[in-house]
């Protein structure tokens, strides 16, 4: 395993680029204000278990495959891009809700976890951001490189994973005040539908992950 200082360097990098705004946290913060507290919760969960995927292919060596056939990266990335651009729509087409303080109509949780887990798994530059990163902090003299990334990639999943959620919280919580004046319901909801369908085109065109 990593020394204690590697260990500390990692964690600190790590907390640092999972505050830095991005699509998983943006996709969150969408889901918490457009459809409440539990559809924000269950979506950073999603992305959390989409990730691991991501550790795993790291881990395999799958993501190296990734980065060297430019038409499998191209064909994931644009059928993520895809699917965002789908869900803004929907969105932006759903009815209004009846009254100024009504949530949207909000999709079954399990549909928001799913969706949270192919929205995660569909961005390879994820894999390929773990198969920059994590190798920085391997030590092979210090055990199975295998191992050690699938450690290191849980403690950033860990990280990630917290402060998703408090995106969730605080997103929920600022769109419940909103939509106490009359008439932000609706806006809430475009806003949430051109999140998507933005993040569909920073998936498509955007360098972060």
């Amino acid at each position: 395993m990593p020394t204690l200082h590697s260990l500390g360097l990692f964690l600190a990098a790590g907390l640092a680029l999972n505050l830095t705004p991005g699509p998983d946290m943006l996709y969150v913060a969408a889901r918490g204000a457009g459809e409440g507290r539990p559809a924000g919760i269950v979506s950073a969960l999603g992305i959390g278990v989409g990730t691991l995927v991501h550790i795993a292919l790291v881990a395999a060596g799958l993501a190296a495959l990734l980065a060297a056939v430019p038409v499998a990266y191209m064909a994931l990335r644009m059928g993520g891009a895809a699917y965002l651009v789908w869900l803004g729509v929907k969105a932006l087409r759903a009815a209004p809700g009846d009254g100024a303080v009504a949530e949207l109509p909000p999709a079954p949780l399990g549909a928001i976890f799913r969706q949270g887990v192919i929205t995660n798994v569909l961005n390879p530059k994820v894999a390929l951001f773990f198969l920059a990163f994590l190798p920085q902090f391997v030590d092979p003299a210090r055990g199975d490189p295998a191992l050690q990334v699938i450690v290191l990639g849980l403690l950033f999943n860990v990280s990630g994973t917290l402060v998703n959620l408090a995106v969730a919280l605080a997103s929920s919580r600022v769109a419940a005040r909103l939509r106490r004046t009359s008439g932000t319901t609706r806006v809430v909801q475009r806003v949430t539908g051109v999140l998507f369908i933005g993040l569909g085109a920073r998936l498509a065109y955007g360098v972060r992950p």
